[in-house]
Parts: C-alpha cells; structure tokens; sequence
C-alpha cells in the first residue's frame, strides 16, 4: 500500500512537472517589440486606432437567366472598350483648359482646339468611328462622367455653338444625343463595373 501510495505521488509529480514543461513560456521582449499606433477616444477611453485602406465590399451578381447574363457581359465589354477613351478625353479636355487660360488670344487659342483635335484624332480615329451605336452612347455618357461636362457642351466651348449644333444633328441622325448625362444611380451597373475595374470616383 505504501508503495502504491508512492508511486501515486511520484506519477501525480511527473505529471505536474510535465505540466509545468508543457506552458507557454513568456518571450523575451526588447527595445522593439513596442507597437506604436494611433489613439482615438470613445467616450472617455483612448482606443488603439489602426488606419487600413479603403475596402470595397461588392455583392455578387446573381442573374436571372442566362440572357441576362449575356447582357451583362456585353455592356461590360462595351464600358471597358470606351472607357481608355473617355480617360484620354478627359485628360486632354483638363489639359486644354489650363493651357487656354494662359493667353487671351483668340487665334493662339484656335491653334490650342486644333492642335489637341489633329493629337486625339491621330491617336483614336479609326477605333471610334468603328464603335457601336451602343458603344458610342456609353463613351458619350463616360466622358460626362469623367469631366463633369456634356460632350455638347464640350464641343459648344471649343468649337463654338454652331458647330456643336452640327455635331448634335449628325449624333442625333445615329442615334446619339451630344447632352447626355451621366448619373450613376441610373447607370448601376455602369457605376458597378467601373468600380470593380477600379474606377472608384469621377476623373480618376
């Protein structure tokens, strides 16, 4: 019995001992183990505050056929096409702006609008004359998007209101209007496949 008795002590004290081994051990810590962090308040308590990026959360698209689908994938592949587009008209119409501001000269000014027309023609002609009817309605309503300003008006500032008259009356002949806005929550889907290619806000 004595021997048992022992022997239950001695296997109690292993396994104390063995339990003991078995703790997390505190790590050593140095000058650089200090994590430094903002601070906020709420309500009388300082918070640590860890500034993130932004992150968008995106729900994911169900359809309700394949037709629906298929569209989709369509207007996406028009709004990628046009938007490069858009962006350089917008560039281009930013950039111009800042240059006619620096003289008052009406002829240096025209050569300014020529020179920018002959640079985004020699760059684009052939790809958006062969745009789409719907192609075109989603470039004209993307670079309102992008420059906060109508292509008619656009046209209107720069080439002066009969020529705008005339593009509208042409634009009008395929289908198009020059004064088209664009307003996001009418063009969700629009809206929803710039952001996820990474166009979060206008002219950006």
């Amino acid at each position: 019995m004595k021997f048992l008795g022992f022997l239950l002590v001695f296997c109690c004290s292993a396994a104390f001992v063995k339990a003991q081994e078995q703790l997390p051990r505190p790590l050593p810590t140095g000058k650089n183990d200090t994590i430094k962090t903002y601070l906020t308040n709420i309500d009388g308590e300082l918070v640590p505050m860890i500034v993130t990026q932004e992150v968008k959360i995106v729900d994911v698209r169900i359809f309700k056929s394949q037709a629906d689908r298929d569209a989709y994938n369509r207007l996406r592949y028009n709004v990628y096409k046009v938007m490069p587009y858009a962006k350089l008209a917008a560039e281009r119409y930013q950039k111009l702006q800042r240059s006619l501001a620096t003289t008052a000269d009406k002829k240096v000014q025209k050569r300014m609008v020529d020179t920018c027309e002959t640079e985004i023609k020699s760059l684009f002609k052939k790809e958006i004359e062969n745009l789409t009817i719907s192609q075109g309605e989603i470039l004209i309503k993307l670079i309102d998007r992008q420059t906060g300003t109508t292509s008619y008006t656009m046209v209107k500032e720069l080439k002066g209101g009969l020529k705008a008259f005339m593009f509208q009356s042409v634009a009008r002949f395929f289908g198009h209007n020059l004064k088209e806005t664009y307003d996001p929550n009418e063009e969700r889907d629009i809206e929803a496949i710039l952001q996820q290619a990474g166009y979060y806000s206008y002219q950006n």
